[in-house]
């Protein structure tokens, strides 16, 4: 900064005699007009020109069951009657030969996919592969020689400083496929967060923005000043349904080992430890032991191997400071089977660390169970909220279930508000939910049991 503060003083320094034949107002009005370019070329606009190039707009269709909107409708709709609709979003080219990263809630369902690059041209895509908890798809189009999008790190994000947000939020709508770009602060980074109001979904480790993120720009990049990718993103808070300056990105770490994980295996695995932590997002335990406390651990797991167990507290993992589940969440989300991890823990006042190997998911508790067979669900209302001291404000209570408890965890009681990265608002949208994800890999559940969030994973079949 000081250096540049030095060139520009220099300048004036050279301007301040008038050139032959030149008089000093007009000496001063183009000296005036060269500082008003320069200004006008700022590192937003360098960093923006270098990525919009690989910014594309992702176009969908897909089948949607369609609800009678009046009782006198329910007479003329046939059963189960579907119809056709539209979605859009973007995303960013990653290699020449035209690998595209967006998000799983744009392709999520669909029956064909389009993507437009910036020149305006339709490659038909063919979907890789789509990770629902990570909210994260991979797509590739036949082409080659495509612009990318140079990729960076997030990792080392400052509060405060500029990143910009690129995407097309309106797809078509603006005539044009030329991507729209809106420029903000880091706001803050590892955010973690909870249903709330109108607001549904957990989100943990996420980059949080206030650069301008409107419906459409879902998979576009975040970009940092020196031009390159650091998030992906994802979603906003909002009551309106437009940016109120509450934006969330991916981290583009998290965002490569899913695209990585994707394109080898056409799924992503889930990493296990052979720990379970204590749930819930109440501080006042980590005040009292400063930490995170292990309230079991599995027999002959990576976590008992490590020398860890049950009572033990958490202190730190990666440099990310450990208060509740949800920062435990995030780490593991951001860990694949082979990676290790080392643990600060804190065992009868004395401060350890333990390096705890990571694994895939064990056979053994990798039983695929058939739900829908036996859950018994029923869409959450006020009175049973009320009845039941329910924090959560839309879900699905578990009022019975069978031999699937042991499996999966869950119990009656329960009040499912969320698989995967796609909310619960009633009993259907569970079971819809469930049906589709038969067969596809890990699903994760997060409910509230007692007052207390949770999560859990199993297979469903």
């Amino acid at each position: 900064m000081h250096h540049f503060i030095g060139l520009s003083s220099i300048a004036l320094l050279v301007c301040a005699a008038p050139l032959p034949g030149q008089t000093r107002p007009e000496m001063t009005r183009r000296a005036r007009s060269a500082g008003v370019a320069d200004a006008r070329y700022s590192v937003i606009v360098d960093a923006a020109a270098r990525v919009a190039p690989a910014v594309v707009s992702v176009n969908v269709l897909r089948r949607q069951r369609q609800a009678p909107e009046d009782p006198f409708a329910m007479f003329f709709m046939p059963r189960g009657y579907e119809r056709q609709v539209e979605g859009y979003g973007s995303g960013v080219i990653i290699s020449r030969d035209g690998v595209v990263i967006t998000n799983q809630h744009v392709t999520n369902g669909a029956t064909q996919i389009v993507v437009t690059t910036r020149d305006g041209t339709d490659y038909p895509a063919k979907l890789l592969g789509e990770d629902p908890l990570t909210d994260i798809a991979v797509l590739k189009i036949e082409a080659n020689g495509l612009p990318t999008a140079p990729l960076g790190k997030s990792a080392d994000l400052s509060v405060g400083e500029w990143v910009v947000a690129i995407g097309n939020p309106f797809a078509y709508m603006l005539g044009n496929s030329e991507p729209s770009v809106t420029a903000g602060v880091v706001s803050a980074v590892g955010r973690n967060l909870l249903p709330s109001g109108d607001q549904t979904g957990v989100y943990v480790g996420m980059i949080q923005t206030d650069a301008a993120i409107n419906p459409g720009n879902s998979g576009g990049p975040l970009v940092d000043v020196q031009g390159e990718v650091v998030g992906v993103n994802s979603s906003i808070f909002s009551p309106s349904g437009g940016s109120v300056g509450i934006g969330f990105a991916i981290p583009i770490e998290r965002a490569q080992r899913v695209t990585a994980e994707l394109r080898k295996y056409g799924h992503v695995r889930r990493p296990w430890v052979g720990l379970d932590v204590l749930t819930g997002t109440d501080l006042r335990d980590w005040k009292t032991s400063g930490g995170l406390r292990v309230t079991a651990v599995a027999a002959g797991g990576p976590a008992v191997r490590a020398g860890l167990a049950a009572g033990d507290v958490l202190l730190n993992v990666r440099g990310r400071r450990l208060r509740t589940f949800l920062d435990w969440e995030a780490v593991l989300l951001d860990t694949g089977p082979g990676d290790s991890l080392v643990v600060a823990y804190r065992r009868a006042g004395r401060a350890q660390t333990a390096r705890l190997g990571v694994t895939d998911l064990p056979s053994t508790l990798a039983e695929k169970v058939s739900i829908l067979g036996d859950l018994q669900v029923v869409t959450l209302t006020p009175l049973i909220r009320q009845e039941r001291n329910i924090q959560t404000e839309r879900g699905a209570l578990i009022y019975n279930m069978g031999e699937s408890a042991r499996a999966t965890g869950l119990q009656a009681g329960d009040v499912i508000f969320q698989i995967n990265r796609q909310g619960v608002g009633n009993a259907e949208d569970l079971k819809r939910v469930f049906t589709a994800a038969a067969g596809t890999g890990p699903v994760t559940v997060w409910f509230e049991r007692g007052g207390v969030v949770g999560r859990t994973t199993f297979y469903v079949q």
